[in-house]
């Protein structure tokens, strides 16, 4: 995807990324899902810490998520994206269409069940048919349908221009309460989060986050505060001409 033109309207963050020298690099599509645990006073967040032999956010806390796979387009689900997500999801993208837009969530979903364990969607409706191969295998198995109606559009990010891996990320966020099943012993010390922890909302600024992280976790506590509603705006991040924005879908 080419970088976006700033919309009139988009507002210019004042701190610029460091210079970088890598060729041109598409950014791939990519999800990654917000857990939240609201059930007492202060929400908690699942931060996992990648393992510090990556080449890419070593150490770092961050949200579960990757790239979008093929099978994302062919997953079985239950219910579908709210109308409000569907739209935001495919603004500002060039080829953009529902199933693309499905595409994502199913990713985050994917990617949160591979590296946490934790599968999201319902058990009440059997196994899926079909499931794609791979992780989709693994996941059907359990019994549990992935369900898309209960996800918040949260934020999207470009990575900026030069860097030697560059994504088209989507924030999604969901309520624990919509983990339908849970596979326990995947967090080792040799694999890709070595450390899952629920972080209190207003204490996970204190964690070793990537920057960009820490803006949306920012983001998602004003939006928590406004109501959590799917009609709020979704913040939109990325860098045209050395320069940061702030634009809103």
């Amino acid at each position: 995807m080419i970088p976006p033109s700033p919309h009139p309207h988009a507002v210019a963050l004042v701190e610029l990324a460091p210079e970088r020298k890598s060729p041109a690099i598409r950014p791939r599509d990519a999800a990654t899902l917000i857990v939240l645990d609201r059930s007492g006073g202060m929400p908690k967040v699942l931060m996992g810490k990648r393992h510090s032999g990556h080449k890419f956010m070593p150490g770092k806390f961050v949200f579960p998520g990757g790239g979008v796979e093929p099978g994302d387009r062919l997953m079985n689900i239950a219910g579908t994206l709210h109308a409000i997500v569907e739209a935001k999801l495919i603004q500002r993208v060039t080829g953009g269409s529902i199933g693309r837009a499905r595409a994502l969530a199913l990713a985050a979903i994917r990617e949160t069940y591979e590296e946490t364990g934790l599968a999201i969607g319902v058990n009440d409706m059997g196994m899926p048919d079909n499931p794609p191969a791979g992780q989709w295998t693994g996941f059907a198995a359990h019994g549990v349908f992935p369900s898309l109606e209960a996800l918040h559009f949260v934020a999207r990010a470009i990575t900026p221009p030069g860097r030697s891996r560059r994504f088209d990320a989507r924030f999604f966020a969901v309520d624990a309460s919509q983990i339908a099943h849970r596979v326990d012993g995947l967090i080792t010390a040799e694999s890709e989060l070595v450390e899952l922890v629920w972080q209190p909302l207003d204490q996970v600024q204190n964690l070793d986050l990537p920057r960009i992280t820490s803006m949306v976790l920012k983001e998602l506590e004003a939006r928590i505060a406004a109501g959590f509603g799917h009609h709020l705006p979704v913040p939109f991040f990325f860098e045209k001409n050395k320069r940061s924005f702030r634009e809103e879908l």
